[in-house]
């Protein structure tokens, strides 16, 4: 794809500077860039280091704490066993990338939309969004190789297994539900099924695209890291199906810029 912008020339059309105004970016329902309803002068910030949610105790207390989990695991076949070398470095490298995209998104963001951000939601949300990984086989979480229809089925409940080891802790809704819904989108149609009152704001739409750059860049066990602009052309394509807001692309494409000469070279 040719074009001045990591080869993007759908991107262009945004201008340098930015969406105008008079441009009417906003036409999905799903899509509420308005009140959110958070109050960040309610929210009592927790003491205590985040990883004290991913220790092998506390991830055995929450299964038995909610019986939930277990019907999951029951449902698909799933033992149950905890995996916490593959939860180890998950958090070192995936989460912790998520988290670096998500605060450079919110970074790029027009201000206006910056002060709709929760930062500690979204950032403790970025770093245990993955947490239920811990409970999917290593055979499926590691295959080199594409998944089978019922691998990606059981690869599909980390997202709601995320949510209910956490459910029962003192995590707050919001950040409870940016974790269950970080593979949703503004369209309503990702997993898993979204409640009818379910609304993209721009917390979850800055979690996702992050989530899913950071995916699309790093090595894998069935890829190697894809280049920058391909990944941006993947998430554009999100943009043009009404998944997901120019804003957030378009703060992405900044953070993506900025970083690219030290962290992630872009190819001519």
């Amino acid at each position: 794809m040719g074009g001045n912008l990591f080869g993007l020339n759908a991107i262009k059309h945004f201008g340098a500077n930015g969406l105008y105004s008079t441009q009417r970016v906003n036409t999905n329902p799903y899509i509420n860039f308005g009140q959110t309803g958070l109050d960040r002068d309610s929210f009592s910030y927790q003491q205590g280091s985040i990883n004290r949610y991913t220790s092998e105790a506390s991830i055995t207390q929450m299964i038995k704490q909610n019986p939930k989990i277990r019907e999951i695991l029951r449902a698909n076949g799933m033992s149950g066993e905890i995996n916490m070398e593959n939860l180890r470095n998950l958090l070192a490298t995936h989460a912790r990338d998520t988290q670096k995209i998500a605060t450079g998104i919110t970074e790029n963001l027009p201000v206006a939309l910056q002060y709709e951000v929760n930062k500690k939601s979204l950032s403790d949300a970025c770093y245990l969004h993955d947490l239920g990984k811990v409970l999917i086989p290593d055979a499926i979480l590691n295959k080199p190789a594409r998944l089978t229809p019922d691998e990606e089925r059981i690869m599909h409940t980390h997202s709601e297994l995320s949510y209910e080891l956490l459910r029962k802790t003192d995590l707050d809704t919001r950040t409870l539900n940016l974790i269950k819904y970080h593979h949703q989108n503004a369209l309503g149609n990702g997993y898993p099924q979204a409640s009818p009152d379910f609304k993209a704001d721009i917390n979850q739409q800055i979690l996702s695209v992050a989530d899913k750059y950071s995916a699309l860049t790093e090595k894998r066990s069935y890829k190697d890291p894809m280049p920058a602009e391909k990944a941006l052309a993947i998430i554009y394509k999100d943009v043009k199906d009404g998944k997901t807001h120019p804003f957030v692309f378009k703060a992405l494409v900044a953070h993506v810029r900025a970083q690219a000469p030290t962290q992630r070279p872009i190819s001519a």
